[in-house]
This record gives structure tokens, C-alpha cells and sequence, in this order.
């Protein structure tokens, strides 16, 4: 961090709450990452006007903003919302940074003094806002780690025992986490903490019902009016007025805004409520230090939200209703805010951080705040639905409101008729997403897009979008200058543009084109037709709709006359799809293009070879010695840099490299994709038609390419376990890395259907057919909300649950009361959405036609075959319907009570109307990155795979830090990030240093990914090692406990994960002396282990070789030499018999026999003279810590070779000779900063 700026705080108004010296270590936040708390904090009591509080401002870079942050979530001044900092009597700015303050200097008195200028109803609004979250416990985003250790596992928890802690541990685990174990109670999900009990300060803050204040009351400077009931049952009516808080004297029936006597004017509703209430005062003191004591990171905001698909009735996720922040009248320009901040410069790292972090927050500001707020969606889709009768009105494509935009993804002027109708109107959205995503990943100084976010809530998809200054008060004709309005009938180009695009045609792949407008003259564009370009009345250039960004998917677009390539058609494409939306993914593209330099590469030197053993001329050598390939990944950005020498051979060589691999260059390796191929109704100039000739067949290969090469290098990746998919989002991730889009999931399970080594891939086939089975599900549920009335819904959404997951034959729907309905029905309603009918239609759904139904989804939708009924289904792959429910919960944004539900009754439902506590909108959005960061992050992986951790553990430290500037405290890759730094602390042998920061990486995964992420479920794993070896074994145990529970509900028992999870749960036992139980978990790890490694893995020699260890503690050695026998015979095939493992298996089988022999001849020495026999004492060994620990990290893969310091200093000069030897066929060495340059640079033909 840079220098302190020591800087003293006063805070103004009213002290006396605080007459004693505050605890200076209340805070036990000062070792946060984020540079949003402070460190060690004093503070000296001032007379009446204030209070200082010492801050240690971490970097001068922070902004005076963040320490208005700080004082909100301190315990002493968290209840002021409404004040600001000055200096020397000077009013800051509050998004000034602290270097920029004129004679701030250390030691300088800033002071926080109450707000001369007046309260607003906006800051009343928040002030309110605040204190009722102060009052509610929960975040926003959950986190249970604490309960499973206690508090905090560093200095501020409660002290741990360290040493020999087995007297007091309790290892028995709950019955339904033993390994065989069939029941999955939900309820753990979110366990309680015993010890906490609740803390009532207020029984009710609500908003008046005198609200607004008259007129005349505005005079006298009424915000607005509360009504509050404290625990002493005392019924207070408050007025917010511009000077602060008071009573006033009206009641439930009369309105009397009259201050009361007296009126306890107080700036914050905290001091009000504490004069008047002894039990608020006391209750509100005690509760704010239980919150100060939590970890940081469990308080701390999460930059989006996380919702839970399971919660409680009591704690449901308050909407803010009524308490925005922007009153109407007071909107934000979002595009300007946006736009503003990509203008920011970028040329140095200080320059780009800031940026970076601009942009991260407008984005997240606009995601979290603007966007899931219930109200615009209930309202949008009601307004949208009423400003269209659906057809024909000129306003039909959406409504703007709080300067957004937001449209509905129905197909309403019949603009996608020929694409596919409502299906195409429905997938444009996401392309377009796609697009903006890479565009903004290009970043090309002065090109702009629109802030997209896409929304799916009950049924509806919307897009939420920026507006172009000045697009609502012209028609779109006359706005466009570049690109089409009609797919490609008219079509207009512009130089500005062509230029701007072109900056981007290398990264994106995209080959600059002409096509035909409707004169038949030849127009330029550098992109899709769709794309529009248009200058805003700010004089910025704008591109919108870049749905087409990428070329289209052949496989799924059947076109007359065209023939795939021989791969794509064994496997039975061309397939209709629902739409001619089908585009490749840009990681395709990516890999495609690399998969092709490798070949470009080897053809050219083959052909060099064969010239060279014909004419053995040197002469023509140069060629290829000019070609970089950088590091793993082929640099195909630079690959262009082998451009033609000046050889006339080695020129045709690169000629006929060129035109094998399609490039588009005849001179250097260059794959570009034109995006207009196949565009219904764009049309090409005769002179191009080689051209466009050669561009068919290029996606026909890159069609091939996902089918051939794609696929079955992620089924290769499962079989050796280099991809572990848990659930469905981490299977759609695996697939989208490689380029597969979900369409092609059907696909793939046919593909590991035909795999010889099936059985080795039965987990990554159940995730599969879950997936498939629970996005059928989800289209169907998509339709079938729409036709549902508002009132209707917990009971429609729980009628569907039941259909889909509950054995009981006829679910019967309950709807709302006749006489709402039949009311509801005289009405005439003019927003009936089209083909709903009647509104109870939902309630007839049948579990056999939500089957049939989800059968024939599956066979239209992904060409695969399924059974039609849940239990035939569960039956076969071995599902668990808690998964099935937790995989549709999380897609659709379904929010379920959490208890027990019985699936399997046959005789009443699962579900009622009353377990369906929420729908949550399901955002999708860009998420910017901190390339600085990341770079960083790469460079110290990269060091810690060569052997440097030190120089590495430096890189990522920095890249923690750059992380933190740009994200704030919470975030993914700051996750990654800890992690890593976790492990290497531990590797280097700091353990303490290494609990702490996967205890961060833990919370954070719990409250950015969810509570059961598979991430968040590995993150226990590691924190258990680290417990564990700083001691903590029944922590330790509780941790790998959870850990399993919550892989239980995800995946299951059988899933390769478990094994390891199973392993480490059995050695801790055996540590502890729990041999039997030990046993059942080694044994369970060493069936799943067989099972998906194969019979003769390592893995499994290893698990045999755990199990014999425990027997042989048990004095069980027949056993044990059994299993042991087993690992040594594995180890002696793998390995030969000079390998060190197999020569530890067969001492310790020695061991185990003379051990084995010594009890048969004691028994018998008993058997032979019964009570006098002379019994020689044998040897039991309880395991050593140090043995399990070092078993541990075998297992967890982490290895440590013993090295003498002669050792490892030739180790190191061997690693730097090879590096040396790398480095010399490059210009200059790059220094540790280098790679930020080479990034930056775009090589340019």
C-alpha cells in the first residue's frame, strides 16, 4: 500500500452518547484488503460538537467518499448517514481524491460536522433506508462459515486451543453426511447459530400514513412522516423534516404535525429512539457490537447480488420499495456516467486503474441498484404489455424510464419473422450481449457501445439498454449512417466507422466486406449488416445490435445447395433449430484460429524440409526462423509477423501454407470470418464470389471443428479429470470455455454415450442429463408464466414444482378465490398477452404432459431421447430431486421456503402455494475486467509453476492489491487470488498467514458465488488442510463436514470429487483415533476412486495403502496386508520395482506381516497356556499428526521434496539456464513488467 496519511476525523453534532473512551480495537476490520476500512482506530471525545476518530488512510488514492464508507459501517457513527467532511473550514468534495486536498498533510484535522445545509426527502430517504439495515441483521448475501468455526479463526474469534485437542472433540457426523447415507435434508442449508439470539430493538419503522406532507407542513420544512412502535409498546408518530428528527403529536386518527413536548430534535433517528426508548438503546448497542465482531468480509457489499434459491419466511429479501434512492425528477444520465468513464485515459497503470474502476462501478451501480429492483419489471411488463396491443403500434418495441431503455423480447413488428419470429426475438438479446461483451473487450478509443444488461423474470425477457443522447426524438432511418435497418435491404457505410471497426476486425476475427444495397451498389462495411452505427447528439460514435457479431453456426442453419463437411454430417448435421440466430462462440473462433496456425505452421516447415533435403539450400531457412510461438498459447495476433522473405521459394511455401489453411492473406497467416454469410436477404457483388467461396468453406470447417476436435477433447478432459464438473452451471462453464454452445449438450451426451470408458464418465453424464432435463424444463416454464395473473403466482410456480418433481400422480392446482376471479373476468383486460387465453389455463397442467412435454422439448430442442415420467428418470441416472430442484430454482430465480419436502409421497404434493417465497429476476450482464490485475495474476502463476514461489507470491500480492483498487473488496478473481496466495503461504510454511487468507477466500465465495458453488465447496476443502495443520482438528472436521453436506446436495455421492473429499475426512478421523469411522469414509473414497480412476490407477494404490493404514492401527493386519498387497501390486506395474513408492508399499508390508505373524503367535501362546501365557507386547502405533498432515498433502496434491540448501541452489540455476536458453531467440529479455507492454501493443499488418 503507499503511504498513510494519518488523518484525524470530527465528527459533528450531539457526543453524548459516547462519554467514554471507545475501545480503539472495536474494529477488528484493520487488516482488510479493500482500503475501505481503516486501520487502528482511536477516538478522543470532544465536548458537544463532535468526535475525532484517527483514520489511517491506507493510500492517498482513496477518495474522500470511501471515508464517509468507513465512519457508515464503524459501530459509534454507523447510524449517520447525512454529513460531510471539511478541512480548514472547507466543504470536501466527496469524490475528490486525498492526494488532490490542498494542506491535507499527516496528523491534519478533518471534520465530519452535522450537515449545515439541510436534509433532503433523498437523504431522508436513505437515512431511513440505513438505519433499518442496521437493525437487520442479515447481509445481502449470505455466509455460514463463522458458525463452523466458531467466530473468527484469527486473532479477533474466540481463542483456539492449539495442541492435542482429542479430549473434547465430538467426531461423530449427522447421520445424512455418513457415506451410504440416502437422505438429503434441505434444511442444513442455512444452519442457525445456537448461541445467537435474537436482538428486538424496534417492533415497527414504517412509512405514515399522512404521507405526502401538505403544503403547508412543506413550508415548514416536512420531509415526510414515520410511524414507529418500540419494544416498550410505545406508539410514536416522527416527522423528517430538512433540520433533522422529532416527535410530533399526531396518532393513528388524527393528523397533528405539531412538534410534541418535547420533541427530542435529533440528526439521526438513532438518538431520537435512544431517549425514548431505554430498550432500544440498550438492544441497538449490543447488536452493532455482535455486527462489528463478524469478520469484515461478511459485512462488507457484495457488487452484485446474490440471491438464494432457498429461504426462510421470516428473513425474506425486503424489497426497497419506497425508499430508492432517485426520487423520480432526479434521474441519472447512466449513458453519460458510462461513457464519461471508457474516456478516462489509459496510458499508464495509475491512469488505468483508475479507469478500470470507474467503469466497474457505473456497471455495478447500474446492475445492482437500477436493474433487480422488482418495481420497473412488475410495472415494465404490465406497461409494455399495455402500450402494445402487440402489433402494429409505432411504440411496440418498449418503454424508457430513469434513462434506460427497456424492450421485451418478443418479436412485436415482425422484424424477425424471417429468423425465427419470438425464438429469434428471444435469443438477440444474449448475441447481442455477446457482442457488446467482446466490443468492449477490444476497447478501441472512440468507438462506443450501449450499456447492455439482459433480464429474465417470470417469463418475460428484457433488455435493459443506455440511451443514445437524441435517438427518442428522431425516427431510426435518418439516425443510421452505417450498416442496415432491414437485415441488409438498404445498406449505408460511413469512412469514421469503417475506420473505427477496422481497429477491431484483428481481435474479433471479423473480414472487412462489400455488400449489395437495394441500387445494386457495392457498400463497405467491416462488420455484420445488423450493426448500426450512430453519432449521438454528444458527437460519439455508437454501435447497437451486434447480434451477428460472430459467423453462424452451419451445424444449426440447414441452407439448399450446401453440403457440410463429412464430420458434421456423421453426426447428423445440418439440424433445424428454432431460430437462424445460431451463432459460434468467440471462444471457437479463438480456438479454430489457433488449431489452424499449428497447422499453417507445420506445413510450412514440412514443405521447408522437403526443399531443403532436395536442394539442401540454406539460403531458404530464414522463412521459418522469423516465425514467433509464444509461450503455450500461439500468439496468432502476431502470427502475421511471418510475412514473406525475400526467397521466391520460401514465398511459395507461405502461398501454399495459405491457401490450405484458408487464410485470407496469400502472404501471411491472417483467418478472418465474414459475419454475413448466410444472411437472408444481404447479397454480394459478382467480383467477390471467390471470396465468399472461400469463407463457406471456412465455416464449414469451423463447424466441423466443434464436432471433430471440441467435443471430444472435453470428454477427453473428464476422463483424466482435467475437467470436474460439479453441477450445471460448472458443466455450461466447461463447455462455453471450449467454444460448445448449450445446444450442442444433446450432442455431447451421445458423444460420452459411445465413449468405451462410459463408466468412467457416469457423473459427467448425470450433470448432463440434469442440465438438459432442467433448461427443457425451463423453457416450458418460460411459456407457462406468461399466462399467469399476478395473484396467481406462488400457487402456479408451486403447481409447476409439483408437476415436474413430485411423485403424487394428479397435483391438483389451487387458484385464487372464485369471486376475485370471476371479478377479474368482467373487467375487460386489454394486456391479455397473445395465446394465454384463459388466465387459469396454467392450473390444468398435468405431471404426465409436463413430461411429455420436457420429452419432446428435449427431442426438438437438443435431439436427445428422455423418459417421460420423474421417477422413471430418477431411476435410471440416479438423480437426487433436490438437485433437480436446486438446478431449476437457480435458473428460473425461483425462491423456495426452506424445510423438508417429501417428493416421494404418492398421496399428497410436495409443494403448496405457500412454499414459493419469491421470484428473483436473473440478470445477465458484461462483467469489466482489471487487466492490469489479471496480468499480474498470470505472471505470478507462471513464476509458482517454474519453482519461484517467493518472486511469485510478490506477483500475486501485487495483483491482490490491483484487484482491490479496481473491484473493491469483493470479487471473484480477488477469490482466485487468495486462494492461491493461501496455498503458497502453507507451501512456504507460514500456516498461520495461510488460514487467514483462505478464511477470506471462503467468505467470499460464500457471499459472491453462493453458499453451495462448487467453488465454495473446495474452498472449505483447503481451509480443513490448513485447520489442520495450525492444529484446529475439530474445526478441521466441521469444515470437511460441511463441505461434504454441501457436495451431497449438489452432485451427490457418486461424483471423483467425492473421493478426495472422503479421503481427507478419513484421514483427520484416523488422526483422531476414530479408526471405524475412519474406515467407512477411506472406504467409500477408495470404491468411488476404482470406480472413475480404473482399478489400476495411482490413485487407487494410494487409497489402499490409507485403508491399510488404518487397520493396521485397529491391530486388523490380515486386512491390512490385504489392501496393502493391493497398492503394491498397482505400484510395482505403474512404476517398476526401483521406484521409491514401491519400495516404501513393500517395507511396510514387511512391517504388516511381522506384525501379523507377532499376533498369531501371541494368540496362540494364550490359546496354549491361557492366564499364564508370557505375552510379549506388541506395537501399536496411534498415527502421528505429522503423518496424517503429510498424508493430507499428498492427497491434496501437494508435495514437499526434501532439499538440502546445495539442492536447491542448483535447482535454481538449472531453472534459470533453461530459462536463459528460452529467452535467447528473443530480442531482449522482458523484465517482470513486461508482459503489461506486450499486451498493449495490437501488432498492426
Amino acid at each position: 500500500m503507499n503511504h498513510s496519511a494519518d488523518t484525524a476525523m470530527v465528527n459533528g453534532d450531539g457526543a453524548h452518547e459516547h462519554t467514554e473512551e471507545a475501545d480503539s480495537k472495536q474494529d477488528g476490520n484493520s487488516e482488510t484488503d479493500g482500503g475501505e476500512e481503516s486501520n487502528e482506530q482511536e477516538v478522543i471525545v470532544i465536548q458537544d460538537t463532535g468526535f475525532t476518530v484517527k483514520i489511517q488512510a491506507p493510500g492517498t488514492e482513496e477518495m474522500v467518499q470511501e471515508i464517509h464508507q468507513v465512519l457508515m459501517d464503524r459501530e459509534d457513527t454507523c447510524h449517520r448517514t447525512c454529513f460531510h467532511c471539511s478541512l480548514d473550514g472547507n466543504v470536501l468534495d466527496n469524490f475528490a481524491e486525498l492526494k488532490s486536498i490542498e494542506g491535507l498533510q499527516e496528523g491534519s484535522l478533518l471534520k465530519g460536522w452535522k450537515v449545515r445545509e439541510p436534509y433532503t426527502v433523498r437523504e431522508a430517504r436513505i437515512h431511513v433506508r440505513h438505519i433499518r439495515d442496521l437493525l437487520k441483521m442479515d447481509c445481502n448475501s449470505l455466509s455460514f462459515l463463522s458458525i463452523f468455526t466458531d467466530g473468527d479463526l484469527g486473532d479477533s474469534g474466540k481463542r483456539k486451543k492449539k495442541g492435542n485437542e482429542l479430549e473434547q472433540i465430538d467426531c461423530t457426523p449427522p447421520e445424512h453426511i455418513l457415506p451410504g447415507s440416502k437422505d438429503r435434508p434441505l434444511v442444513p442449508l442455512q444452519p442457525q447459530n445456537k448461541e445467537w439470539k435474537p436482538m428486538q430493538c424496534l417492533k415497527v419503522l414504517t412509512m405514515s400514513g399522512w404521507n405526502p406532507p401538505p403544503g403547508n407542513r412543506k413550508m415548514h420544512g416536512d420531509l415526510m412522516y414515520l410511524c414507529m412502535v418500540t419494544v416498550e409498546e410505545r406508539h410514536v408518530s416522527v416527522t423528517a423534516s430538512t433540520r433533522g428528527f422529532y416527535l410530533n403529536q399526531s396518532t393513528t386518527y388524527t393528523f397533528n404535525p405539531k412538534p410534541a413536548n418535547p420533541s427530542f430534535l435529533s440528526h439521526s433517528l438513532v438518538e431520537l429512539l435512544s431517549q425514548i426508548s431505554p430498550a432500544f438503546k440498550k438492544n441497538f448497542t449490543a447488536l452493532q457490537k455482535t455486527r462489528v465482531q463478524k469478520h469484515p468480509f461478511e459485512r462488507i457489499a457484495t457488487p452484485f447480488q446474490v440471491y438464494s434459491w432457498d429461504g426462510s419466511a421470516k428473513t425474506p429479501y425486503t424489497s426497497r420499495l419506497g425508499y430508492e434512492e432517485h426520487i423520480p425528477g432526479q434521474t441519472r444520465d447512466w449513458n453519460e456516467e458510462l461513457q464519461t468513464t471508457r474516456e478516462l485515459p489509459r496510458k499508464n497503470l495509475p491512469e488505468r486503474l483508475l479507469r478500470e474502476r470507474a467503469i466497474f462501478k457505473v456497471l455495478s451501480i447500474v446492475t445492482l441498484q437500477q436493474l433487480p429492483l422488482e418495481a420497473p419489471w412488475q410495472s415494465l411488463i404490465g406497461n409494455v404489455m399495455a402500450i402494445n396491443p402487440w402489433r402494429g403500434n409505432a411504440h411496440a418495441d418498449g418503454l424508457s424510464g430513469n434513462n434506460i431503455f427497456f424492450s421485451l423480447g418478443f418479436d412485436v413488428r415482425d422484424h424477425y419473422r424471417e429468423l425465427g419470429g419470438d425464438a429469434a426475438a428471444h435469443a438477440a438479446p444474449t448475441n447481442d450481449l455477446n457482442g457488446v461483451r467482446a466490443y468492449g473487450a477490444v476497447d478501441v478509443e472512440g468507438l462506443y457501445t450501449l450499456g447492455t444488461v439482459v433480464v429474465d423474470y417470470r417469463g418475460y425477457r428484457v433488455t435493459a439498454q443506455s440511451i443514445i443522447p437524441g435517438i427518442l426524438e428522431r425516427e431510426q432511418e435518418q439516425s443510421v449512417i452505417y450498416g442496415s435497418i432491414d437485415f441488409g435491404k438498404t445498406v449505408v457505410s460511413h469512412s469514421k466507422y469503417l475506420e473505427l471497426l477496422e481497429k477491431t476486425s484483428r481481435p474479433l476475427k471479423v473480414q472487412r466486406h462489400n455488400v449489395l444495397n437495394e441500387k445494386n451498389e457495392s457498400v463497405e462495411l467491416c462488420s455484420s449488416v445488423e450493426c448500426k452505427g450512430i453519432i449521438g447528439n454528444d458527437g460519439r460514435h455508437y454501435i447497437l445490435d451486434l447480434l451477428r457479431t460472430f459467423p453462424p453456426d452451419l451445424n444449426f442453419l440447414p441452407v439448399d445447395g450446401e453440403e457440410l463437411s463429412p464430420e458434421s454430417q456423421r453426426q447428423g448435421f445440418p439440424r433445424q433449430h428454432r431460430h437462424r440466430l445460431a451463432c459460434l462462440r468467440q471462444e471457437l473462433i479463438e480456438a479454430f484460429v489457433e488449431h489452424r496456425y499449428l497447422l499453417f505452421m507445420k506445413m510450412a516447415a514440412l514443405q521447408l524440409m522437403q526443399q531443403k533435403a532436395n536442394k539442401d539450400a540454406k539460403a531458404d531457412i530464414p522463412a521459418i526462423t522469423e516465425t514467433p510461438v509464444v509461450g503455450k498459447r500461439v500468439d496468432t495476433q502476431s502470427a502475421h509477423l511471418l510475412t514473406v522473405p525475400a526467397y521466391p521459394k520460401s514465398r511459395e511455401v507461405v502461398l501454399n501454407a495459405c491457401k490450405a489453411v484458408g487464410s485470407i492473406s496469400n502472404t501471411s497467416f491472417d483467418i478472418r470470418f465474414n459475419p454475413d454469410i448466410f444472411s437472408p436477404g444481404v447479397r454480394f457483388p459478382d467480383d467477390s464470389k471467390d471470396e465468399i467461396q472461400k469463407q463457406k468453406q471456412l465455416l464449414k470447417d469451423a463447424a466441423a471443428f466443434l464436432v471433430s476436435c471440441q467435443i471430444p477433447s472435453l470428454v477427453k478432459d473428464c476422463l483424466d479429470h482435467s475437467a470436474l464438473p460439479m453441477d450445471g452451471a460448472t458443466l455450461t462453464e466447461a463447455l462455453r470455455q471450449r467454444g460448445i454452445n448449450i445446444r450442442y449438450l444433446g450432442t455431447v451426451l451421445e458423444f460420452v454415450d459411445k465413449t468405451p470408458a462410459k463408466a468412467q464418465l457416469e457423473h459427467f453424464y448425470r450433470i448432463g442429463i440434469s442440465e438438459l432435463i432442467t433448461r427443457c424444463a425451463k423453457h416450458i416454464f418460460k411459456t407457462y408464466l406468461q399466462g399467469v395473473e399476478l395473484s396467481a403466482l406462488s400457487a402456479a410456480v408451486s403447481h409447476f414444482l409439483n408437476c415436474l418433481l413430485s411423485s403424487f400422480p394428479d397435483a391438483v392446482a389451487h387458484l385464487p378465490p372464485d369471486e376475485l376471479v370471476s371479478r377479474r373476468k368482467s373487467r375487460k383486460r386489454r394486456n391479455r398477452v397473445p395465446g394465454s387465453g384463459d388466465n387459469t389455463a396454467w392450473a390444468s397442467l398435468t405431471p404426465s404432459e409436463l413430461w411429455k412435454n420436457i420429452a419432446s422439448e428435449a427431442k426438438s430442442y437438443y435431439h436427445f431421447t428422455i423418459h417421460e415420467s420423474v421417477d422413471q428418470v430418477v431411476e435410471k441416472y440416479g438423480f437426487q430431486k433436490t438437485t433437480l430442484l436446486r438446478e431449476i430454482s437457480v435458473k428460473t430465480g425461483i425462491q423456495i421456503l426452506l424445510k423438508e419436502y417429501n417428493f416421494d409421497s404418492r398421496h399428497k404434493p410436495a409443494f403448496t402455494e405457500e412454499d414459493i417465497l419469491n421470484i428473483f429476476p436473473v440478470v445477465k450482464h458484461v462483467n469489466p475486467k482489471a487487466s492490469d490485475a489479471f496480468h499480474f495474476f498470470q505472471s505470478g502463476q507462471a513464476k509458482v509453476q517454474q519453482g519461484f514461489l517467493k518472486e511469485g507470491c510478490e506477483l500475486i500480492n501485487e495483483a491482490l492489491n490491483l484487484f482491490n483498487n479496481v473491484y473493491g473488496a469483493m470479487h471473484v478473481e480477488i477469490c482466485a487470488c487468495l486462494r492461491l496466495l493461501a496455498r503458497l503461504n502453507y507451501i512456504m510454511g507460514d500456516h498461520p498467514e495461510a488460514l487467514s487468507n483462505q478464511q477470506k477466500a471462503v467468505l467470499m465465495s460464500e457471499r459472491v458465488l453462493g453458499i453451495e458453488h462448487p467453488n465454495t465447496i473446495q474452498e472449505y476443502m483447503h481451509l480443513a488442510l490448513y485447520c489442520f495443520a495450525n492444529g484446529q482438528l475439530s474445526t478441521a472436521l466441521r469444515l470437511l463436514y460441511r463441505a461434504r453436506y454441501l457436495m451431497l446436495m449438489v452432485s451427490g455421492e457418486d461424483h471423483p470429487e467425492m473421493a478426495l473429499l472422503d479421503s481427507n475426512i478419513g484421514l483427520v478421523l484416523h488422526g483422531v483415533m476414530e479408526y471405524d469411522l475412519s474406515l467407512r469414509f477411506l472406504e467409500k473414497a477408495l470404491a468411488i476412486n476404482t470406480k472413475y480412476h480404473g482399478p489400476r490407477s495411482l490413485k487407487v494404490a494410494l487409497s489402499h495403502h490409507l485403508v491399510a493404514r488404518v487397520y493396521e492401527s485397529k491391530a486388523e493386519f490380515r486386512s491390512a496386508l490385504q489392501h496393502e498387497k493391493e497398492g503394491y501390486t498397482i505400484y510395482k506395474n505403474q512404476m517398476g520395482e526401483a521406484h521409491e513408492k514401491t519400495k516404501e508399499s513393500s517395507e511396510f508390508l514387511k512391517y504388516l506381516t511381522q506384525q501379523a505373524v507377532a499376533l498369531q503367535r501371541t494368540m496362540n501362546e494364550i490359546y496354549k497356556n491361557g492366564s499364564n501365557a508370557s505375552i510379549t507386547p506388541l506395537k501399536f502405533t496411534a498415527p502421528s499428526m505429522a503423518s496424517v498432515l503429510e498424508q493430507l498433502n499428498i492427497i491434496n496434491g501437494i508435495i514437499f521434496i526434501p532439499l538440502s540448501q546445495k539442492d536447491l541452489e542448483n535447482l535454481k540455476a538449472e531453472v534459470q539456464r533453461r530459462q536463459q536458453l528460452q529467452e535467447l531467440g528473443k530480442s531482449e529479455e522482458p523484465t517482470e513488467e513486461r508482459p503489461l507492454e506486450l499486451e498493449d501493443r495490437i501488432p498492426i499488418d
